[in-house]
Order: C-alpha cells, then structure tokens, then sequence
C-alpha cells in the first residue's frame, strides 16, 4: 500500500500547485477502492486537502501569508466536470470575479453547463453549476474561456488598460501562445484585445 500511496502522490503532484481532482482523475492508474485509500491516506498526511465531498486540491501555499491558499474555483469546476463527464464553461460575471474584475464579492461562482444544475459549498465558497446552453465552449483552455468570458461581460467599450492589466496578471506567460492559437475564432475585437493581453514584451 505505502507504493501505491508514493506513486499516487506523484501522480497528483505532477499536476501542480493548485490542482483540484476526485477519485475519478485517478481511475486510469488505480482501481477504485486503492484510488479511496490513497486520498484517505494522503489527505491524514496533510499532503492534500479534502476541499468538498468527494473532492481534493493539491493546495498552493503561501510563504508570506504562512498558509494554505484557498482552492483555485476554475480547477474545482473542471474537476466536477470530469468527474461527470459535462461540458462546461464559467459565466461572465465569475469570469470577472475570477480576474479581479467585479466590484461584487466573490462568495458565489457560477458555470454554464450541460448537465444537471447543482450547488457545491467549496470551503465558504459557493460554486454553482446551471444548465444552459454553450457558446464558447470550444477552447482547449480553460484562460482562454475564462479571457473570453470577461471580456465579453465588460463589453467592448469597457476594455481598459487596467483591465488589460489585471487580466494579465492571472495568465502564466507561458501559455499565452497557446492562448492566442487557442481563441483565434473569437469574435474580432475580443481577438484584438487578447492580442495586446498576450503580448510577450508587456511582461
């Protein structure tokens, strides 16, 4: 067992600070009762944080703070998503909590979905999932819905160079190639903006 715990904490690590998953992330390495102990197991150790029913981070810690950071939504949402095989994408007004951008205090996220609608307490945050139809649901990054999603909120006319600021200082500069392949189809001055939010020389 202590193998299968070693090599499962590999597994989640692997994945980075920050990343959300349930036992179904690791069906395709483990059966299901080795995939039930190891995340009891890890998460006595401290390793990993049992963040919801059913559901675990491998948390980010902060060396200024002293303390574990609280869980990153997006990955929570994508995390339930493949647990239950939906299709998702987050709302524009979680869009603009997400980066920062919203006057409104961030205790609910809301994502569109194609499965059932339901409500999960995420440590004090409330993370909604609402049936509806998708339009932007073709990326293969999760930034870039997210990118898209808020701009689209904010309209046009709202996109400032704060918010090309602020939006930039959530993205990893190392995806932002991947992020303008990604978004090329997106409506033109949507696709302009991500321009100047991916520019390499702004970093």
């Amino acid at each position: 067992m202590k193998n299968i715990v070693e090599n499962g904490f590999f597994f989640i690590a692997g994945h980075g600070r920050g990343w959300s998953f349930s036992s179904r992330d690791l069906m395709q390495k483990f059966t299901r009762q080795q995939a039930d102990n190891l995340l009891s197991d890890l998460s006595a150790q401290g390793k990993i944080r049992r963040i919801a029913h059913g559901m675990y981070d491998y948390p980010k810690y902060s060396n200024f703070l002293g303390k574990e950071l609280s869980p990153d939504i997006d990955q929570v949402a994508r995390a339930y998503a493949r647990k239950f095989n939906w299709r998702i994408e987050i709302s524009g007004d979680s869009a603009l909590n997400y980066f920062g951008l919203s006057t409104q205090v961030p205790g609910t996220y809301i994502y569109l979905s194609d499965g059932a609608s339901k409500s999960y307490d995420i440590m004090g945050t409330i993370l909604k999932f609402k049936k509806s139809q998708l339009k932007n649901i073709g990326f293969k990054y999760s930034e870039s819905s997210l990118i898209v999603q808020a701009l689209n909120a904010l309209g046009k006319e709202h996109i400032t160079d704060n918010v090309i600021k602020k939006i930039r200082e959530q993205i990893d500069p190392k995806k932002y190639e991947k992020i303008l392949k990604d978004t090329q189809s997106s409506t033109v001055w949507i696709y302009e903006s991500i321009k100047v939010i991916c520019q390499k020389d702004n970093v």
